[in-house]
């Protein structure tokens, strides 16, 4: 992980992208007042929505497991489909 100040990343764009990309690492830009932003590769974004969209995904299945467990789930009959 980098740290680079807002002038350095400015005159040297093409360098921390390539950096970012190239070698998978991350860059801190720090700006003034703690207006702090970080650059990540598209790669990398894309991980970390699909690892919290998992991760909602399996809260919501632990509630329900929850849910049956304390005897809160409902019997359904089943539905017959015809091969029409």
């Amino acid at each position: 992980m980098l740290a680079v100040n807002y002038s350095t990343i400015r005159n040297k764009l093409k360098e921390y992208c390539d950096r970012v990309t190239d070698d998978r690492e991350t860059v801190i830009v720090t700006r003034k007042d703690e207006k702090n932003v970080v650059i990540i590769s598209l790669e990398e974004y894309n991980s970390m929505i699909k690892a919290a969209r998992n991760a909602e995904y399996l809260a919501m299945i632990d509630r329900s497991m929850e849910q049956l467990a304390s005897g809160k789930g409902t019997v359904h009959e089943l539905i017959e489909v015809s091969d029409e």
